[in-house]
Parts: C-alpha cells; sequence; structure tokens
C-alpha cells in the first residue's frame, strides 16, 4: 500500500464514458462527502475479476458510506471497444459505476502501472491509500472504519444512496455462456455463467430441456432446482456420464449427474487459494483459484487454473489435487511441467498424446505431451497480440478462451478477442482462419462434421461447417480428376471463386482466401507448393519427372451481404483436389479450377 499526504484526487476522465449510472455523468464533486474506492481494472485480467469478487462485501456492508468507481483501463485491442466493456460488466455481475477510459487518461492521473490497482479518496477528495494487486480487501475495510468514524467527528461524512442504476435485464434463453460439452444423449450442456446456472439445450443446439441451479450466486450442493453455482465456466464428461463442472467464482469442481440432477462438490474449500497454501492433498480440503476449464485426460481431470497461471488434476480414484504444470510465475515458458509458465490458461482440449491448451494472457496456443513436456504452437509473450494467419512463428491470436481437436489432428482456436475461429494445422504449422463476426467466441465443440461454437456476448451456440480436410480420413475426400495432361516447365493454376448471390468476400481480418498446393512424388514441382493467399499461381513443373499427382486445397470466406444485417453470418468454402498428372511436349500451360459450383475445368 502507498499513504498519500493529502493529495488532492484528480477528476475521473474517459472517452468512453459512464456505464450503471443510467446515463448520468458522475464527477468526485459530486461524491464529495463519501468514501470513494477506484478500482482501475481490465476485464482481460483474472487478478481484476478476483479484486472485483473481494469488493463485493465491502460494496454491501458499507453501500451509504462508500461509492466504488471501476475505471476500465484496457490492455487488449478489443478492450477498447466501448460494447465489450458494457458486456464485461453485466457478464461479471459489476453493481457499481464504471468509468470506461479507452485511452487511459485517468489511469495516468493516478499514475497506474498495474491491474488491479485501488485508490481509496476520503470524503473530502483527497486520494489517502493506493493498493497494487489483490487481496487488499481487509486492509480497505480497516481504512474506511477508520474513514468512517474521523470524518463522522469532523462532519464531513455524507451518507446515502449509492450512484448506481441497475441496467435493464435481456430476456435471452442464455446469458454470456461460458463452455459447452456434447452428452451421450445427443443434447448440449452449456455453462450459463452470468446467470450462475447450468442449461441442457436440445440436439439443435437452442431450444432449452432443462436448467440446473436456483440461478442466485451461491455454493450450494443438491437438487438441480436448488443447486447454486457462482459463474460456472468448463465442462468434461466422465465415463459414467456425470458433468464436471469448474465453478469459477466458488473456486470449485463440481459434479453434476443428469440422470439425477444432483449437484456435488468435488474439490475446492469455496476459497481463493493463496500463496504458501497447500497446493496438493485431499481435493475437499485443498483450495482451488479460477478453474477455468477442465477436461479429462489420462484418467484425470486436467484443470485450467487461471487464478495461479497452472494447471492441476483432480484424480477421482483417490480424489487428490496436485499441480501438473506451471510454477505460477506469469509468462510463456517452454520445457518440463514444474518449469514450465503460464498466464491465465482458459481452456483445454485433450488428445490421446496432447492435452492442448488455450492460454489467454500470452495469445497463445500451447499443449502438454504425455512426459508432461509443455510446448508452444503459437504465441510469443504478454503482449504480442493480434490477427495474423500464416506459419505458426508470425501468426497472432489474441486472448483466446477455448480450444476442441479435430479428427485430423489439427485443432480449432476459440481466438475470443478477434470474434473468430482460427485452426492450427501441426503438419504445416499453418494458420488459417475459418471463421469471423463470432462476438467473443469462447468454446467449440466438434459434433459429426460441424463445430458448435459458444458466442458467449452473442449469448448462442453457433453452428458451423468444418472444412473437409479436417474430418480425417472417411469424410470430405478430395475430388479426383482423370488425367491431366500438361506442358513441362511453367504451369499456371488458377482457381475460380464467386461470392454466393447475398455474400461478398470477408477482408476485414487480411485476405479472404487460400491456396494449399503439394505433389507426389515432391520432386514434380520445383517451385510452387506450400501455401498462400492468392487462388492464382506458377508452379514449375519438372520435365525429368513425367507423371505425378498434385494436391490443390482451396479455401475462401465470405459473409452475408446486408447493410441492414448488424451481424451478418459468415461462412467458409473449401474444396480439395488430387489431379493425375502427365507430362506432354505441347499441351496446355493452364489448369484452371471452381472452387464454387460444379467442377467443369
Amino acid at each position: 500500500m502507498v499513504k498519500h499526504a493529502r493529495v488532492r484526487a484528480p477528476e475521473l476522465v474517459g472517452r468512453g464514458g459512464w456505464i450503471n449510472t443510467g446515463d448520468r455523468e458522475l464527477s468526485l464533486a459530486a461524491l464529495r462527502g463519501r468514501i470513494v474506492v477506484l478500482d482501475f481494472w481490465t476485464f482481460c485480467c483474472v487478478n481484476c475479476l478476483h479484486a472485483l469478487d473481494e469488493l463485493r462485501e465491502l460494496e454491501e456492508r458499507h453501500r451509504d458510506t462508500v461509492v466504488i468507481v471501476g475505471v476500465h483501463s484496457p490492455k487488449f485491442t478489443h478492450e477498447a471497444e466501448h460494447r465489450a466493456v458494457l458486456d464485461a460488466v453485466e457478464r461479471y455481475g459489476v453493481e457499481h459505476p464504471v468509468l470506461d477510459d479507452p485511452e487511459r487518461v485517468t489511469w495516468r492521473q493516478y499514475a497506474v502501472r498495474a491491474w488491479p490497482t485501488l485508490a481509496v479518496i476520503d470524503p473530502e477528495g483527497y486520494v489517502v491509500a493506493q493498493y497494487t494487486g489483490e487481496g487488499h480487501a481487509h486492509a480497505i475495510q480497516r481504512l474506511v472504519e477508520e474513514l468512517e468514524a474521523r470524518h463522522t467527528v469532523k462532519g464531513t461524512l455524507r451518507r446515502g444512496d449509492a450512484p448506481y442504476v441497475a441496467p435493464e435485464p435481456e430476456p435471452t434463453t442464455l446469458r454470456f455462456p461460458g463452455k459447452a460439452v456434447s452428452l451421450p444423449s445427443g443434447t448440449f450442456l452449456v455453462s450459463d455463467t452470468t446467470r450462475h446456472q447450468l442449461v441442457e439445450l436440445a440436439e439443435d443446439g437452442e431450444s432449452p430441456v432443462r436448467r440446473i441451479g436456483s440461478g442466485r450466486r451461491g455454493f450450494t450442493d443438491g437438487p438441480a432446482d436448488r443447486a447454486e453455482f457462482s459463474e460456472p465456466q468448463g465442462l468434461a464428461l466422465l465415463g459414467d456420464g456425470s458433468v464436471v463442472v469448474a465453478d469459477t467464482v466458488n473456486h470449485a469442481l463440481r459434479r453434476y449427474e443428469p440422470g439425477t440432477g444432483e449437484v456435488t462438490t468435488l474439490a475446492g474449500t469455496g476459497r481463493q487459494h493463496r500463496p504458501g497454501e497447500p497446493s496438493r492433498g485431499a481435493a475437499r480440503a485443498v483450495s482451488l483459484s479460477s478453474p477455468w476449464d477442465v477436461a479429462l485426460w489420462n484418467d484425470r481431470v486436467w484443470i485450467a487454473m487461471a487464478g495461479v497461471h497452472q494447471l492441476w488434476a483432480y484424480d477421482p480414484r483417490d480424489g487428490s489435487v496436485t499441480v501438473t504444470a506451471g510454477t505460477g510465475n506469469e509468462g510463456l515458458v517452454d520445457g518440463p511441467g514444474p518449469e514450465a509458465w503460464f498466464a491465465q490458461p482458459s481452456g483445454l482440449s485433450a488428445t490421446d498424446d496432447r492435452l492442448w491448451v488455450a492460454d489467454s494472457e500470452t495469445s497463445a496456443l500451447r499443449w502438454v505431451d504425455l512426459d508432461g513436456t509443455v510446448r508452444t504452437a503459437v504465441g510469443t509473450g504478454l503482449f504480442d497480440f493480434g490477427h495474423r494467419d500464416g506459419p505458426a512463428a508470425r501468426a497472432l491470436l489474441q486472448h483466446p478462451l477455448g480450444v476442441a481437436a479435430l479428427p485430423d489432428g489439427s485443432v480449432v482456436v476459440a481466438d475470443t478477442y478477434n470474434h473468430a475461429l482460427r485452426r492450427y494445422t501441426p503438419p504445416t504449422g499453418e494458420v488459417s482462419t475459418l471463421a469471423t463476426d463470432l462476438r467473443e467466441p469462447s468454446d467449440a465443440v466438434v459434433v459429426g462434421g460441424d463445430v458448435l461454437v459458444v458466442e458467449s456476448a452473442r449469448h448462442r451456440l453457433t453452428r458451423l461447417r468444418l472444412p473437409h480436410d479436417a474430418l480425417g480420413t472417411g469424410s470430405g475426400e478430395a475430388v479426383l480428376r482423370g488425367t491431366t495432361e500438361a506442358a513441362p516447365g511453367t504451369l499456371r493454376l488458377e482457381v475460380a471463386f464467386r461470392a454466393p448471390a447475398g455474400q461478398k468476400l470477408d477482408q476485414r481480418y487480411g485476405p479472404a482466401t487460400r491456396l494449399l498446393v503439394s505433389a507426389t512424388p515432391p520432386g514434380l514441382l520445383r517451385a510452387g507448393e506450400g501455401a498462400g493467399t492468392d487462388l492464382s499461381r506458377s508452379l514449375d513443373l519438372d520435365p525429368s519427372v513425367p507423371e505425378g499427382m498434385l494436391h490443390v486445397s482451396a479455401t475462401a470466406a465470405s459473409c452475408d451481404d446486408d447493410p441492414d444485417v448488424p451481424y451478418p453470418a459468415c461462412h467458409v468454402h473449401q474444396k480439395d483436389w488430387k489431379i493425375p498428372v502427365r507430362l506432354v511436349e505441347g499441351a496446355s500451360d493452364r489448369l484452371p479450377l471452381v472452387l464454387t459450383g460444379v467442377d467443369t475445368a
């Protein structure tokens, strides 16, 4: 804590304006006589979310003397969008005024250097203390009691209602859903995070079948109508048909039995894990910290423990928990599990030999090998983010929260702050964009040839068709053409694409097309193999290889072209060809293909 000697508090300024005030502008002058606690936060930061939860009791106990004001100060580009801040305030149940300061004007005026930072202003308008990080609620509580006593004697304390105005509730089936899982019945279980419930949806991914949880924030076991959660997130199906729930703000793992509707607690004490506390032992005796996702891998339930930047595991055989990877330091460091660094791991997906991890604060896709070694596929550090396709070493994500393994060994990433679904293909090391305009996707579930995306900020699940080559063997075979005679040397490959009626190419995040070319044997191509964004390419065919097979894969993205639709649907068009080639002098030097419609070339 930093104590200040009678420093006048700077005014609160932010271009984004005020939230939770009924469109009323607030000022420190209008709050004179009250104790004001400024909470400098950004909604990506799990430490900031911890501080929000810590302030709830203070807010309730001193509602007539204390006014908490959130000052939203963004880290990621997406967090500077006013609509995103509005969503975050509702998503995390913020019940006090919030100033949207996208340019960090007030942040600089208060010399803030880290998230979260809490500044206390006395009833006379002076900054009297400043705290950095989480875990300061008790110290602020004592300071508030001192200020109440002192300024009551001085006659400078003014009591009254807080200037908070609750927003009107929206009548949607889901409200900021977090994660989803497919149940053996063919239905889907979704964590309805803001409403503190689980919702079972029918096979269409839309129609509610039943709700689990009372809808009140709490920590209560029991039947479906009385159980209580607090902002649940990750879900994992166990072999017996029950579901493990990452009950994030309760810092616990819960078990839901679809057959009976019963909810019980598997792990956690209901209190947040603190430095120095045990991190292994009987699961009900060890405190957890913001478990964000769960996945069953090698007979244990792995936990993305976002609050301490680690991976943990719960062993259902003996009811224990332990740390499996991560030192607790925040960053991106690969290596053996005990030496690796994570930064808010928030999404998990298991295959036979890998556990994929969406490491949100480093905007990274990572994985754990069977021997426990942590490796990085995409991402380089805490402040390296954006939307860029291409080789994994250069590709960029922005705060991904979800990941799902595909049948062909590639993975899709819910690239949350880019509003996109991305794909990483291990054999080629390529990152591509499958869909955009998904509005904060937070998870993905593979269902046959489709992927069901949790569009958290659009309060729904959205079904998208997977590219043929993502479905593995037995699905989406490439088009096998008849033998093509081609002249040795330069062959001009041209793939024709025209967006369907009512659609247009989606080029807002870079090129909307992708072309991948290879050959069998590889020596057939002297030049022109590999991936690129142009649907036309010159290939150099080696005259010394008279016959071979060209493998061509073309992809294009288009969006509905209707100015009256604020969030148009986006579509991915993809086609693969196997083309037997025979080199003949004097034959054609062009190879035309058609991506949309019937391949008549």
